[in-house]
């Protein structure tokens, strides 16, 4: 089946609240909108792949300087690296990672996903 983007992400709802849209070898294809700043965590066991469909993302860093992204361009964050995505304007992701990888990590917040939604 094929993923109509546009019309994905127009079917969600709420910022910071990924949906899968895919799966492939054990992998995730999220799709989430972002807006505002996100909490610090990092991912021990997994590497995040963030990319930009539409907008501005910017990915701070604890120990390196921040990453700026903007549509069409992509970063993966090695696993274990503290990060913080923070978007000023809505910006439209799709995220890679293995099934099951929650959204804050080593974090436990109220924007935590534990059951994850499906683009149907």
């Amino acid at each position: 089946m094929a993923v109509d983007l546009d019309d994905a992400f127009d079917r969600i709802d709420d910022f910071w609240d990924p949906h899968v849209a895919a799966e492939l070898n054990g992998q995730h294809v999220k799709l989430a909108r972002l807006k505002g700043e996100f909490d610090w965590h990092r991912h021990d066991d997994a590497d995040e792949l963030f990319y930009v469909h539409e907008g501005d993302l910017t990915i701070r860093l604890r120990d390196d300087p921040d990453i700026e992204l903007s549509a069409g361009q992509l970063h993966v964050v090695p696993a274990g690296v503290e990060h913080q995505p923070v978007a000023e304007e809505e910006c439209r992701v799709l995220l890679f990672e293995p099934a099951g990888t929650l959204n804050t990590g080593n974090v436990e917040s109220e924007r935590t996903v534990v059951e994850e939604k499906r683009l149907d």
